[in-house]
């Protein structure tokens, strides 16, 4: 089949895009290789997708341009897109709420509309579990309700899951929002926590926790959110959404001393006030994927901080 995977050289992009190849199917990426991190990192994550020989296309484009993308759709036959491209993460989001709403929200519509036009039935979207917010109950189920978010993040991911919601019921589409779960391993974003924190205790510098330290996170490790969106590839739903977790809380301390275990180093710990649009836990009921797509995640966090620090010395 003919895959599109939007966000395609990024973090999980990148995973996403190798296992399709290695599985027999045609890969195009799509991603603007904008500067929220290093661009090199991108590229290097690129450079070792195209490796494979395989065939897979990168085009580079942006989201919000809609001509690019009616372009990229009139041009190849997708079966499937898998739509993982976005502006993330709960902080950077509250310095530019207007361009999380521009790039997460329209670029969506965006999406689903070239899809829509040019007869792509079946998408994957990648939503996440901070549209959960401040929630009450634990762990996490899909039919908890879900209209408090605390963060411009959230709100555009939330937003997202009801147009997925529109375009099935209004046009048929077969979609799929999945919610993820502070996902980790080899080519992590580095302003995420296990990789931004492995960085400063290796070279010495002090770590910043927020809180007391006891604010606990859903970690998932990147094979097992892996798993998880190859299963939708291969099932029709109409329209539905699940939580792709751990099942396994992991204070922000306790995370720590495991880095500082896998490192051989001691944190210099830097304590801070609790940061707004931060959540105290998240912490993902996976019943309902082990149910419906046959998820079973496997990578507990102690291996998972294991291979990931091995990873992170041998990309320097």
């Amino acid at each position: 089949m003919n895959f599109l995977v939007t966000g395609g050289v990024g973090f999980i992009g990148s995973h996403v895009c190798e296992r399709l190849l290695q599985d027999g199917h045609s890969v195009w990426a799509f991603d603007d290789l904008n500067d929220f991190y290093d661009p090199r990192l991108k590229r290097r994550n690129l450079e070792e997708v195209k490796s494979s020989r395989l065939p897979f296309h990168f085009v580079q484009g942006d989201l919000t341009d809609r001509k690019a993308l009616d372009d990229l759709l009139a041009g190849v036959r997708f079966d499937q897109i898998i739509h993982l491209a976005a502006r993330a993460g709960v902080r950077p989001s509250l310095a530019e709420p207007a361009l999380y709403q521009r790039v997460n929200v329209e670029g969506t519509v965006h999406l689903l509309e070239a899809a829509r036009n040019h007869g792509v039935r079946k998408l994957i979207l990648a939503s996440s579990s901070s549209v959960y917010g401040v929630n009450a109950k634990v762990p996490f189920s899909e039919s908890d309700p879900i209209f408090s978010p605390i963060s411009p993040y959230a709100s555009s991911k939330l937003a997202c899951e009801a147009l997925g919601h529109v375009y099935h019921h209004v046009y048929g589409m077969d979609i799929v929002m999945l919610r993820l779960f502070t996902v980790y391993g080899p080519r992590q974003r580095p302003d995420l926590a296990i990789h931004k924190f492995a960085r400063l205790i290796r070279d010495g510098q002090p770590v910043p926790v927020f809180g007391d330290g006891s604010a606990a996170r859903d970690y998932t490790y990147v094979t097992d959110t892996l798993q998880g969106i190859l299963a939708c590839t291969r099932l029709e739903f109409g329209f539905d959404v699940f939580n792709l977790g751990e099942s396994q809380t992991v204070k922000l301390i306790d995370l720590i001393r495991l880095l500082e275990q896998a490192l051989g180093r001691t944190a210099r710990l830097d304590w801070q006030p609790n940061q707004p649009g931060d959540v105290p836990i998240t912490y993902a009921d996976i019943s309902k994927a082990r149910a419906k797509l046959g998820y079973d995640p496997l990578v507990k966090i102690e291996e998972g901080i294991t291979r990931f620090v091995e990873w992170f010395r041998r990309a320097g």
